[in-house]
C-alpha cells in the first residue's frame, strides 16, 4: 500500500511538473511567436497605450488601419480586434484586459447580431485569450461561465490549448506581413463577388449576452471613456430594422451608433471585397480613410457638445 501511495504521489509530482515546464515553453513560444493573436496578446498584456482602441472580432482586425485614423484624428490608435472573437463575452476578457493597464479616451467597438443573440457555442472562443489568465480578475470571471475557469488555474499549459500549433508555427513563418498597430491585411480575392447576400433578421435575444454588452457599456462609462459602436460594410443587404436591437441599446445607453451596413456602402465596389464579411486591404484603407473623417466629426461634436 505504502508503495502505491508512493507510485502515484511520484507521478503526480511528475504531471505537476511536466505541466509547469510546458507551459513555460508555451510562454517562451507566445513571447517570440509571429502568428496572428500572439504579437496581440502580448501588446494586451504588457504595451497598450494608445488614446482610441478598436474592439472587435475579424471585421474589426481586417478593416480598420489605425495609421490612417491617427493621422486624421491627431491622436493614437491601435486595433484590438480579434479574429473569431465572435461576441460580447470575449470583447468583454479584451476590454478588462485593457482597463487593467490604461485607459483609453475612445473605444470603437464593431457589434453584431451575435453580440445579443444565442450561438449554438457562446464561449467557443473565449480560450484563445487564456494565455492571459491570472492577469485580470474581471476577465477571468468569463472562464466560470464557459466552464474552464478551474482546469486554467489548475493546469498553465492547458491554457495555451487554443492556439498552441499556430504559435509554433508562427516561430517559422511571420504571419504579420504588413501589420498596422494590430490591424493586419487580408490579400485580394481570387475570383470578385458578383451578388450581395441577402441576410436575415435575427429576433432572439439571449439574456446573459445582454447583461454583459451592459456590463461592457458601465465599464467604460466608469471610466469616461467615451464608447462608439461601429458595424462596416458588408456585401450583402439586410433591411432597415436589422440593427434595431443594438440601435436601441445605443440608444438607452447614449452610446454613438455608427453603420455603414444598412445603407450598403461599397455594394457598388465589389471589388473591395475578399469574401461576403470582409474588405480586403485595398477596401479597408478606403473605409479607413472615411471612417477616420466620420470619427473626427463625431468627437469634435461630442467635445464641443460636453463644453
Amino acid at each position: 500500500m505504502k508503495k502505491f501511495v508512493c507510485s502515484v504521489v511520484f507521478i503526480l509530482i511528475s504531471l505537476l511538473a511536466t505541466d509547469r515546464i510546458g507551459g513555460m515553453v508555451m510562454d517562451y513560444v507566445g513571447q517570440h511567436t509571429n502568428d496572428v493573436l500572439g504579437p496581440k496578446l502580448r501588446y494586451l498584456r504588457d504595451s497598450i497605450h494608445e488614446d482610441v482602441i478598436l474592439m472587435g472580432a475579424s471585421r474589426c482586425h481586417h478593416h480598420y488601419l489605425p495609421s490612417i485614423l491617427s493621422d486624421t484624428l491627431g491622436m493614437s490608435v491601435y486595433n484590438a480586434g480579434v479574429g473569431g472573437s465572435n461576441n460580447i463575452y470575449s470583447h468583454y476578457i479584451v476590454l478588462q484586459h485593457i482597463l487593467a493597464r490604461t485607459t483609453p479616451k475612445v473605444i470603437c467597438l464593431e457589434v453584431m447580431p451575435a453580440d445579443y443573440c444565442p450561438q449554438a457555442d457562446d464561449f467557443s472562443t473565449v480560450s484563445f485569450f487564456a494565455p492571459l489568465f491570472g492577469h485580470s480578475e474581471a476577465a477571468d470571471s468569463i472562464y466560470l461561465l464557459a466552464g474552464n475557469h478551474w482546469a486554467y488555474q489548475l493546469s498553465h499549459l492547458y491554457r495555451y490549448n487554443a492556439k498552441a500549433s499556430s504559435n509554433i508555427l508562427g516561430l517559422a513563418f511571420n504571419r504579420q506581413k504588413g501589420e498596422d498597430h494590430g490591424y493586419i491585411p487580408l490579400p485580394a480575392p481570387r475570383q470578385q463577388l458578383a451578388t450581395p447576400k441577402k441576410e436575415e433578421t435575427a429576433i432572439d435575444r439571449d439574456s446573459l449576452k445582454y447583461v454583459y454588452m451592459e456590463r461592457f457599456a458601465h465599464a467604460c462609462q466608469d471610466r469616461n471613456i467615451q464608447l462608439i459602436f461601429t458595424v462596416s460594410p458588408r456585401f450583402s443587404t439586410v433591411d432597415a430594422h436589422h440593427y434595431d436591437v443594438l440601435k436601441a441599446f445605443a440608444h438607452d445607453h447614449q452610446i454613438p451608433f455608427m453603420d455603414y451596413h444598412t445603407s450598403g456602402l461599397y455594394l457598388d465596389h465589389p471589388e473591395y471585397f475578399k469574401d461576403v464579411s470582409h474588405l480586403w486591404d485595398k477596401g479597408a484603407r478606403r473605409f479607413s480613410a472615411r471612417f477616420a473623417s466620420d470619427l473626427k466629426r463625431l468627437l469634435q461634436s461630442a467635445k464641443a457638445y460636453n463644453q
